[in-house]
């Protein structure tokens, strides 16, 4: 985990920057589609891991406000203390301050008590965890039962079924992104590193069986870009035994 956090420390100020030119921005609209499956509720309390720079809690905190959901909260983890600090800046530019609270955690061991929230979100975040069985048994831990898991990660599983588009998403994967990263952030070696990361991920179909390992239950998935993203979800028994 030290590497982890010393490869976001390194990015924090141009994380979000460097997500907009790595994806052409598509990466809002994944978001936009994450966030909405969370469907807001009076006093649901969110947990939101490895969200530092603040992009889905805001997003599930004016979800929450178009629907006059006032009593709604979104805590915010991550493991490293500058993600956040630039999350919680955001937040106060956007006049996004009700409702959330910013916590430095590890994701592996997390500081809540058991049965604590309705939902758990992590996105493009649980692929840099060094163990994500305990990741996951930590999320099936604090979710209450009924409560509702999601996670949105890209896939070492892109385009599949089309030879010539996966060739070229390797190619820029692992020969521009890196560039771009010296160019934009003047740090090629972390851009290095989360391209690897991505390709070390389990497909859907062996994090699904991970998912379902941990004990949740209806799991499932929706795959974005032909796979180069997935949305997975899954609930924990409203009968369960831990």
């Amino acid at each position: 985990m030290c590497v982890v956090r010393e490869v976001f420390e390194r990015v924090a100020s141009k994380y979000d920057l460097m997500n907009d030119v790595m994806t052409a921005g598509i990466h809002r609209l994944w978001k936009d589609q994450f966030a909405a499956h969370t469907h807001p509720v009076n006093g649901a309390k969110v947990l939101d891991v490895a969200g530092g720079t603040g992009d889905i809690a805001f997003r599930l905190i004016s979800n929450a406000n178009k629907r006059a959901v006032y009593d709604y909260s979104v805590t915010v983890l991550d493991i490293n203390e500058k993600m956040l600090e630039v999350g919680k800046q955001r937040a106060t530019q956007r006049g996004l301050t009700r409702g959330l609270s910013w916590v430095v955690g590890n994701a592996e061991q997390l500081s809540f008590p058991d049965n604590t929230f309705d939902v758990y979100t992590v996105a493009f975040g649980i692929r840099n965890c060094t163990h994500i069985d305990k990741v996951l048994s930590e999320a099936y831990r604090v979710l209450k039962p009924g409560g509702k898991f999601l996670c949105l990660e890209l896939s070492p599983g892109a385009f599949q079924d089309a030879p010539f588009l996966k060739s070229f998403y390797d190619k820029y994967s692992f020969e521009i992104v890196p560039i771009l990263g010296q160019l934009f952030a003047a740090d090629r070696q972390s851009y290095q590193y989360l391209v690897e990361s991505i390709r070390r991920f389990p497909d859907q179909k062996k994090f699904s069986e991970m998912i379902t390992n941990a004990k949740f239950e209806r799991v499932c998935h929706e795959n974005l870009f032909n796979g180069v993203a997935a949305i997975h979800f899954a609930w924990k028994p409203k009968e369960h035994a831990m």
